[in-house]
């Protein structure tokens, strides 16, 4: 099927010659089932620590020619070894997830065993990295334990993620779904997700796993690496004077404009098939890492919903955990609006993005290209949410709401009585625009720092982060807040 083995897959992934294998002659303590004569050392799963780009990881191999990769205790503990070393030496930690999930066969070992990998996920949360790459089947625990780690890569049609297979799901509710409909990567990258990546063979993932990690620090203690860079700190980008359209309504692709001030045009997107209309990934800027929130016009107009608002918070909430800094780029004309989005939870799946900006204290920076109206200008990194520096094109707009709405609302006994309504409703919507929808009131009043030519952007971002490069801000004091989950 042209798939690497275990072993191949940790050489594939790190510096060449830098893995130590610990554990290797590890077996099972069953003696069920006929158990206790099929004894393989490793059981099941290669552990050890070694290098990617010079710096030091931790890395688990699930191996499916042994017992399919199943989990027992002792192939539990290996894996919990690991993360406890990872752990304790501030490094991060690879799983290569490739299992059929917990060895029956073993019992309460196996139960054991995946729960005290959650332990493990959950009090690592936050303090190291931790990349899953999914390589095979991974059913039950075998799935939990990846969706609490930060990131994870599928891989097409050779990777499943799900609670159980299709045999137990038509056995009790009837339905006939095939491994793909039910837990592909496409499945997970497009409607759940649950992904985050998805590539077409092992070596992109190899590929994708080790540039993921060239942006990241080692630990919630160090700062991300900064990458040696050609492209000028102050570079100007032309293209971005003419990229918003003269019509408001017009859509453009946001992509353009991250690419336009990234060094080397370089943007690796996050989810990028999932809630399309809110773009998350990491650039560099000068070198150092930066974390992208931005709306995307071309689909949805950019409008935020449930999915692409939980998409947002968990990057930010990732982003401030381990110092890197939030460029937020604003064209929202504010929460999609109707009873499905309603009935989804938009108050409490928008209050997450909310929670997220307002709780993080890294480095922030917001440029505002074209409309932020209403509560969507208030969540995306707004001043009043502790935003460092705000700025804004010319093109920007911003105001409670559209000027189509609000001339609707605040002119609406003018409109009843007006000879021709449609004529005077154009000018009134005109006229609110004129006064209300651009970035000079909110400047005026502070909330917008700069009105900055587009072409300038680059380079003020990069200024800006520079100034903030030893920020320190604080939150009260407290165990931990209640984000509305």
């Amino acid at each position: 099927m042209g798939r690497w083995t275990a072993r191949q897959r940790i050489e594939a992934l790190l510096d060449p010659g830098s893995f130590h294998e610990l554990d290797a002659t590890v077996v099972h303590q069953c003696r069920d089932f006929g158990m206790a004569d099929r004894k393989i050392p490793g059981d099941g799963v290669i552990t050890g620590h070694g290098r990617i780009l010079g710096r030091r990881v931790y890395v688990f191999a699930q191996d499916p020619a042994v017992f399919g990769g199943s989990l027992s205790g002792a192939h539990a503990a290996k894996i919990c070894k690991i993360m406890d070393h990872a752990l304790r030496n501030g490094a991060p930690v690879i799983g290569l997830n490739d299992s059929a999930g917990g060895r029956i066969q073993d019992g309460m070992g196996a139960l054991a065993g995946y729960t005290e990998i959650f332990l493990r996920n959950t009090l690592a949360s936050g303090v190291i990295p931790q990349l899953s790459a999914i390589l095979g089947p991974c059913a039950g625990g075998a799935a939990y334990s990846p969706t609490i780690t930060d990131f994870i890569a599928m891989l097409d049609k050779h990777s499943h993620l799900f609670v159980t297979g299709p045999s137990v799901v038509e056995a009790v509710t009837g339905e006939e779904v095939t491994k793909e409909e039910l837990g592909g990567a496409s499945t997970h990258a497009i409607h759940s997700g649950v992904a985050h990546f998805t590539v077409p063979d092992e070596p992109s993932m190899v590929a994708l796993l080790r540039e993921l990690l060239s942006f990241l620090p080692q630990n919630n203690a160090e700062r991300p690496p900064r990458q040696p860079t050609s492209d000028p700190p102050d570079r100007l980008c032309p293209r971005l004077d003419t990229i918003v359209p003269d019509n408001p309504n017009t859509p453009y692709d946001m992509s353009e404009v991250i690419a336009a001030i990234a060094d080397e045009g370089r943007f690796l997107e996050v989810q990028p098939r999932f809630a399309r209309n809110l773009l998350i990934g990491f650039v560099r800027l000068d070198g150092h890492s930066v974390g992208v929130v931005a709306n995307q016009p071309s689909a949805q107009a950019g409008c935020l919903d449930s999915d692409s608002s939980v998409k947002a918070a968990r990057f930010v909430r990732f982003c401030d955990a381990f110092g890197v800094p939030l460029l937020a780029l604003v064209d929202v004309p504010g929460f999609l609006p109707g009873t499905l989005q309603e009935a989804s939870g938009i108050l409490r799946n928008g209050a997450k993005l909310l929670f997220a900006f307002a709780e993080a204290t890294v480095p922030r920076v917001t440029v505002i290209t074209r409309k932020a109206y209403g509560g969507g200008y208030a969540v995306m990194n707004s001043k009043h949410l502790r935003a460092d520096l705000n700025f804004a094109w010319p093109t920007a707009e911003i105001a409670v709401m559209g000027p189509e709405g609000a001339a609707s609302i605040i002119h609406r006994r003018a409109l009843a009585e007006a000879n021709d309504p449609v004529a005077r409703r154009a000018e009134l919507i005109e006229a609110y625009r004129e006064t209300f929808a651009s970035p000079y009131p909110a400047a005026e009043r502070g909330f917008i720092d700069v009105v900055l030519r587009p072409r300038h952007t680059r380079r003020a971002v990069i200024e800006a982060l520079a100034t903030l490069e030893h920020k320190r801000d604080e939150l009260p004091l407290k165990k931990h807040g209640n984000i509305p989950l």
